[in-house]
């Protein structure tokens, strides 16, 4: 695989995958030659391999030209480390640290080594993550004066706000302490981890079979996205192959999925500067939808319909014409809806350059997803790298170049209507056949991983299966964690009052990068 003036030894793993080990040094050279050519860092994770006798290893997947890059550096035993890699791309810190806090892998010389997920619930000497950590060890108390070390910010007129960990709505736990003059808000510095719940461990030792049901409830309103890329990195690992039909519905039920976080994003966007009208009728739109999916799939958000293999549930002739006919009365909705958002004078000054991320910082930070193209970064593995159907499909990627609120509605407003014309167009193509077949069986410790664009940004799975078919490391990489530090950019120089806005445009997911 060349990567600006090498020919890095990578392997094709799948289509748009490659997959390649090296010396933990080389890693730092492939990135540097990443971010040169424009490329960015996806994910970054460990894994305790000693029962392997591998010792530990880093893992990281780099986005190219050429596809999707997943390396492996194996580390020593005692005292496992690699080279910091958040001087080149910025949004590996937090994933570093997170390694470190569950694995004991240190990123050397890196310049925040702060806690992440650990809020005092394990021992410094504990690592939950390393195959001999017991899950049921009981927690010790937390040491005297081990607050978090928030960075504060001082001066005449500067005062701190903290808000949350737990918030007023049912949304989930997390902590914002902004650093204000007056409602101008200087500085905003995230706490999360709250909603970790030891999921990475919690695969360990599953059948594929039960796993799938776990990685689809990674992240709730991702559901389809998770099951997707877990399901590919499950079939890669055993070199199962797919029905077609199968894959077309998986694809069917993204679009689906797509669809309906976006009417609800577009509800609450409108709610926010009290366009209460927007609020019920997208809502409205979303319900219609999600009642729709439930009579055709038997569940309003497609919980366990894909399985390792294929899918669970087909769609008869007249349920592919009443999607078909809901479809073209959505988009009849959409666009009437967009116009009086377009023409609403309140709304449009509320969300005209707010929440700003503009193109540059955005590259150099790694925003991604919905919110990367809202900011001129054009990335979708849908349109550029397309894994089986979306190569037959020609996907058209929404971008904006703004990065404020308004952009970020913009695309989703664009991305509604290409995902209706992709449904129109998977249900009329959908290739007749079988939709499940039984995984190969597994011989041999083996590896797979999955990638899939879902509606937040792209979804990743890497997958071990252990030589007794069950699973032995998982790890779902959700597009938040490159995202939420782009929040605490967006808010700089904004009022305090326009942070829910702002914060809802993103829409990050807590519990997918928590774990």
């Amino acid at each position: 695989m060349k990567i600006g003036e090498h020919d890095w030894h990578l392997d094709p793993l799948g289509k748009h995958i490659w997959r390649g080990r090296m010396e933990a040094g080389q890693l730092l050279a492939l990135a540097r030659e990443v971010k040169e050519e424009g490329g960015q860092l996806i994910a970054l994770w460990g894994s305790d391999n000693r029962h392997l006798g591998r010792g530990f290893a880093i893992h990281a997947t780099l986005l190219t030209s050429a596809g999707l890059a997943w390396v492996t550096c194996a580390l020593p035993d005692d005292a496992p480390a690699y080279p910091d890699l958040a001087h080149i791309f910025p949004q590996a810190g937090r994933m570093q640290r997170a390694t470190f806090d569950l694995l004991g892998i240190t990123a050397t010389d890196a310049v925040d080594d702060r806690k992440w997920l650990r809020h005092t619930a394990w021992a410094e000497d504990e690592f939950p993550l390393r195959k001999d950590f017991s899950p049921r060890a009981a927690l010790g108390s937390p040491p005297p004066n081990d607050a978090y070390p928030f960075i504060r910010v001082e001066g005449d007129g500067v005062h701190e706000i903290a808000v949350g960990p737990i918030h007023a709505g049912t949304i989930e736990p997390g902590h914002f302490r902004f650093s204000v003059i007056g409602e101008r808000v200087l500085r905003l510095e995230q706490r999360l981890g709250y909603t970790h719940k030891g999921t990475e461990k919690r695969f360990e030792g599953m059948d594929p079979d039960t796993g799938a049901k776990l990685a689809g409830r990674v992240s709730g309103d991702t559901h389809i996205a998770y099951a997707w890329a877990y399901c590919m990195a499950v079939e890669t690992a055993t070199d199962s192959q797919v029905p077609d039909r199968a894959v077309w519905l998986r694809a069917l039920f993204l679009e689906i999925e797509r669809i309906a976080n976006h009417l609800g994003d577009l509800g609450y966007l409108g709610n926010d500067v009290a366009l209460a009208f927007g609020f019920m009728q997208f809502w409205r739109l979303k319900e219609d939808w999600l009642r729709l999916t439930a009579k055709l799939f038997g569940h309003r958000y497609l919980f366990d319909r894909i399985v390792p293999g294929g899918v669970a549930v087909d769609i008869g002739d007249g349920g592919r014409a009443e999607l078909a006919a809901e479809a073209d009365r959505l988009e009849a909705e959409v666009h009437s809806l967009k116009a009086i958002y377009d023409d609403h004078a309140t709304l449009q000054d509320r969300f005209t350059n707010t929440g700003v991320c503009k193109p540059d910082l955005a590259a150099r930070l790694g925003l991604t997803g919905l919110a990367g193209r809202a900011s001129a970064q054009a990335w979708d593995a849908r349109a550029q790298f397309p894994q089986a159907p979306y190569d037959q499909l020609d996907v058209s990627m929404a971008t904006q170049r703004r990065g404020d609120v308004l952009a970020r509605a913009e695309v989703r407003f664009s991305e509604i209507h290409e995902s209706l014309r992709l449904i129109r167009d998977l249900l009329a193509r959908l290739p007749a056949g079988d939709i499940h077949v039984p995984l190969k069986p597994v011989r041999d410790v083996c590896e797979g991983l999955g990638w899939v664009e879902g509606w937040r940004g792209e979804v990743l799975v890497a997958v071990r299966i252990g030589a007794d078919g069950r699973l032995d490391r998982v790890h779902p990489h959700d597009p938040s964690w490159q995202n939420w530090p782009l929040l605490e950019i967006g808010i700089l120089g904004n009022i305090v009052p326009d942070f829910p806005l702002i914060n809802k445009s993103f829409n990050l997911s807590y519990s997918g990068a928590d774990l």
